[in-house]
């Protein structure tokens, strides 16, 4: 249960010079002249900025929970913020390359991270920006950045997202009372919705039973706190979640969902501040934590997700931190914690998890993604020390 850190130095990358070539003598010479002598002198301050974003480097940590001698089992890897964290060149010298050829810089600037979405291979990532109205797809292998919807055609207030087999992107668009559906380059497909719908908020899929799973957060003076399944085209086939409340298998505002490779529903009943499983039939199977400030205890639950192990994390926005359960509800460990240093985390919403077990959480007012990964760990290791209370 340690929320210490584990300091590595990060590596260290060089800034790219200024290609110069002696100026020719001619009518222009003198002119040629001063234009070599200001790209050395801006070739020599690519070097001095360069210099300096390396210190800053250096005394970069990195953070590892939990710390040591015990064995690490998270690590922190990166930030994503913005459209040139899916792969292009950011450096300092690069950028500097980027200003003199007159390039502006990245507008694509992640402001209210909401839903998360990734392929199973990890290679492609999809965030909601609930302020901008905005989808931004990161495609890490081919790094290159798709935006669906923005100023010139806004979404209705996207919130959970989620991929098809085909990698067709459904965005729960809360203000419109649906989901959006579009395809990998982001054309309009479809759009799903139901006279019942009142607050879409989180959704998820399961691919080979071709259901879609959307949650309705409902309002003050409406007892639609459920879920809403549909098949991928759309048709309605059934709910989850008996009148709002606290009973098993009722909501009180549910946020986001999750389905593990069995089929498998983890709903976040945020204000019951607790997480609820559901069977592939609907079924209700268990109850993972209460009301609490200790270990295994919740304020508001938002964020749910399962790794290849079948444990599930759960992100607190109050607490600002995960949690992580093993498959029979008992808590094994927590990690990162309030804070604005890469690797904590104010106020997390979604979250989602790949097959590589790297962890993805939006981390809501430091307007970024943190991304971890699962370390150490083996099918064996996920036995609580001590029973869930």
């Amino acid at each position: 249960m340690n929320d210490l850190l584990q300091a590595h130095e990060t590596d260290l990358v060089p800034a790219s010079g200024l290609p110069l070539t002696p100026p020719r003598q001619g009518r222009h010479g003198a002119q040629r002249l001063l234009r070599a002598a200001t790209a050395l002198a801006l070739a020599g301050l690519v070097a001095l900025m360069a210099g300096c974003a390396t210190e800053v480097a250096k005394d970069e940590k990195r953070l590892v929970w939990p710390e040591p001698p015990e064995i690490a089992r998270i690590e922190f890897i990166r930030t994503l913020k913005s459209d040139k964290d899916a792969g292009v060149d950011s450096s300092v010298g690069q950028g500097m390359l980027n200003f003199l050829a007159g390039e502006t810089s990245s507008v694509n600037n992640i402001v209210d991270p909401m839903g998360l979405a990734v392929s199973e291979d990890g290679k492609r990532l999809y965030v909601a920006d609930y302020t901008q109205l905005a989808v931004f797809g990161f495609d890490f292998e081919k790094k290159s950045f798709l935006k669906i919807g923005g100023p010139s055609a806004p979404l209705g207030g996207p919130m959970g997202v989620a991929l098809d087999g085909a990698g067709n992107i459904y965005v729960a668009e809360s203000f419109k009372k649906g989901v959006g559906v579009f395809d990998p380059t982001g054309k309009p497909l479809n759009f799903i919705t139901d006279p019942t719908m009142n607050r879409p908020v989180g959704l998820a899929i399961d691919i080979p039973r071709g259901k879609l799973y959307v949650v309705d957060s409902g309002r003050v003076d409406t007892e639609e706190h459920r879920i809403k399944i549909f098949d991928l085209q759309g048709k309605l086939l059934g709910k989850i979640g008996n009148q709002i409340g606290d009973v098993e298998g009722s909501f009180l505002f549910p946020t986001f969902i999750s389905v593990d490779a069995k089929g498998n529903v983890y709903v976040a009943d945020t204000l019951n501040s607790r997480v609820q499983m559901f069977d592939p039939d609907g079924k209700f199977v268990q109850i993972f934590g209460k009301r609490g400030t200790a270990p295994g205890q919740f304020d508001k639950p938002k964020g749910v997700a399962t790794d290849t192990f079948g444990n599930v994390y759960v992100a607190d926005a109050a607490w600002s931190n995960v949690q992580i359960f093993n498959p029979k509800g008992q808590i094994l460990m927590f990690f990162a914690g309030r804070g604005t240093y890469p690797g904590l985390m104010q106020n997390p919403t979604a979250m989602t998890i790949d097959r590589q077990n790297r962890i993805y959480v939006s981390d809501g007012i430091n307007q970024r993604v943190n991304v971890y990964q699962l370390v150490n760990t083996k099918a064996e290791d996920n036995q609580a020390t001590e029973p869930a209370k």
